[in-house]
């Protein structure tokens, strides 16, 4: 096994949970294999930053952790740590579609993924993580890929629809930004022309956004009635919760978080024909009562193929939900750039 250029470690556990690290000179990300394959480091090396948010959930093994609900919401919360889940076949709370009732985020997020390894030279390494949905007919392929000396992550994704008829779904990556690298001095850049609200009632008391509201990025009217320059992120004991959503990306979707205190930023660049929305979730330590309790600081900025994030049903009846016919398969890219000015 190399200690050096590119590598790969396998055959850890974190909390009993089988583990698996890719890193180069610049960045180390970390899988919970048995648990979705969430990554819940995604560090960069020069500055010690690591992206991801941990949230006040002590990692556990789901395996070894009695629910005392039988809430999918309620099951799926008690098991997130943070980090950066996929999501698929649904976002958002349970619902009933073709006779599956389908639980809170679907089901990818929640399942043991398997693994191979498809190039491990010093130069490069490639990863391919496998997945199979229990309750539904899809079947999920994601290759990472990182370089030497390079601070990109490469993804190559293949989903194939199993079954003999056509299928409605929702399909989205949620990585959320933490306190190691987020602050007051972050700001958001964004290809997305249009931020909204959707929905009749506020997804927090907090939220700074009118429901049923859509703007000009960056610059929106609050609910009271004053601007906000969405696009600045504010302190973490603003008391504020956000639940906002994207479109109309033009050519090139992409978002990028860069922090002028730790002069670093995290870039997200992806395929919109598939993915043509992103939702942003801001909690700036304004979500109270379960699950957060005003604790936490975190920003998530999500690819997605539909909205909102009330299920498979909701985005079915707005027509935004991805249909793939039998049998048919669909790829997708995506990249992450870790980088700093001047460099």
């Amino acid at each position: 096994m190399r200690n050096f250029g590119c590598r790969i470690t396998e055959d850890i556990k974190i909390h009993d949970m089988k583990s698996l690290v890719m890193e180069n000179e610049k960045l180390r990300i970390t899988f919970l294999l048995d648990k979705g394959a969430d990554i819940v480091e995604l560090l960069y090396k020069p500055k010690d930053i690591d992206f991801m948010w941990r949230s006040p959930v002590e990692f556990h093994n789901p395996a070894k952790c009695n629910s005392t609900t039988g809430s999918s919401l309620h099951n799926y919360l008690d098991h997130n740590f943070g980090g950066w889940q996929e999501i698929l076949p649904s976002g958002g709370p349970e619902c009933n579609y073709k006779g599956n009732v389908i639980g809170m985020h679907g089901e990818v997020s929640n399942l043991p993924w398997q693994y191979r390894i498809m190039k491990d030279t010093k130069e490069e390494i490639s990863v391919m993580f496998l997945v199979r949905t229990v309750r539904s007919p899809f079947y999920l392929e994601k290759t990472i890929t990182i370089k030497s000396n390079e601070s990109t992550i490469y993804f190559d994704e293949t989903l194939s629809n199993l079954a003999n008829e056509d299928m409605e779904l929702m399909w989205g990556h949620h990585p959320t930004i933490g306190e190691g690298f987020l602050d007051e001095s972050c700001y958001i850049d964004t290809s997305a022309k249009k931020v909204f609200t959707y929905g009749e009632e506020l997804d927090f008391d907090t939220q700074r956004l009118d429901v049923n509201s859509e703007h000009d990025w960056p610059v929106a009217k609050g609910r009271d009635g004053k601007s906000i320059d969405l696009s600045k992120v504010p302190d973490k004991n603003a008391g504020t919760a956000d639940m906002l959503f994207l479109k109309d990306f033009g050519y090139k979707a992409y978002y990028s978080i860069y922090s002028n205190n730790k002069n670093v930023g995290f870039r997200l660049e992806w395929d919109n024909e598939i993915f043509p929305y992103a939702w942003i979730w801001l909690v700036c330590k304004g979500s109270y009562g379960y699950p957060w309790y005003g604790n936490t600081y975190n920003l998530a900025i999500e690819p997605w193929t539909s909205y909102p994030g009330a299920g498979l049903t909701k985005a079915i009846d707005n027509g935004t939900a991805l249909k793939m016919k039998a049998k048919e398969k669909i790829d997708f890219k995506m990249q992450v750039d870790v980088y700093e000015k001047g460099l």
